[in-house]
């Protein structure tokens, strides 16, 4: 393998759940050996990134947490830097509101005293979230998301995602929202590119969604490498826009690349 540094989704291409992907420690541990630089990248904001490599860690990957980026720590690096001290109302759990309180972030107690709306996975959505967030968009909130997914997979399950949530609020408000922060977005690559200072020619990228990790590492130039252990099965392929440059059964193919 000619390239210099691996990027790997977490959720479908290393682990499913708290089961790790069969074979998947081997091929971190033969891309390292190989001086390989390998990260990890999530758009699933629920933890921080200490707890993200922790998991690793304790399935068999050995992950500081600087090799680890998700889109709540972008998000927050990127509100903090644009819209400093701006007043924010999230549609999101516990890690992504305290990443933001820590970067210097107001949150928002009226909707028209909301400067912006940031939509993310929240396992305890309602209407009164939902209504927070319409009118806050209403009277002049800029909104965004951390990441477009629909669903996360799990083991025997799919968890609804921020997109359904970006989809509500879209059809309520007639125009789509102002900006997404994690996968596919080019934000993150940024980050992940001054992470590993190295150039997006030089990156493989292996994920199991189209739509998000692999539109973006082809968009940015990298090599991209579709699993199917993931949300995406080979039929999905058939007549889809993005194509990666490689489909393999599993991130155990990555050796063979």
């Amino acid at each position: 393998m000619k390239v210099k540094g691996v990027i790997f989704d977490l959720d479908g291409t290393i682990y499913l759940g708290d089961r790790l992907i069969p074979g998947a420690d081997k091929v971190v541990q033969t891309l390292r050996e190989q001086d390989k630089q390998v990260v990890f990248l999530s758009n699933k904001p629920i933890e921080p990134r200490s707890a993200y490599a922790e998991k690793l860690t304790r399935l068999g990957i050995p992950t500081p947490t600087d090799d680890v980026i998700n889109s709540s720590q972008v998000a927050a690096d990127f509100f903090a830097r644009e819209m400093a001290g701006a007043r924010v109302f999230c549609i999101g759990e516990p890690p992504l509101l305290k990443e933001l309180d820590d970067a210097g972030l107001e949150q928002a107690q009226r909707p028209e005293h909301t400067d912006l709306v940031l939509i993310s996975l929240d396992r305890d959505l309602s209407y009164d979230k939902i209504h927070f967030a319409y009118h806050a968009a209403k009277a002049g909130a800029k909104v965004w998301a951390t990441n477009p997914d629909l669903v996360c997979p799990m083991p025997d399950d799919e968890i609804i995602d921020a997109g359904a949530t970006i989809a509500a609020l879209e059809a309520l408000l007639r125009r789509p929202i102002d900006g997404l922060i994690g996968k596919p977005s080019q934000m993150m690559v940024r980050t992940i590119l001054e992470h590993m200072g190295l150039p997006s020619q030089a990156c493989l990228m292996v994920g199991d969604r189209l739509e998000t990790d692999i539109a973006m590492g082809k968009e940015a130039g990298m090599t991209a490498a579709l699993v199917l252990t993931g949300v995406t099965k080979r039929y999905m392929l058939e007549g889809n826009p993005v194509q990666p440059d490689y489909v393999l059964e599993s991130v155990q193919g990555v050796l063979g690349l």
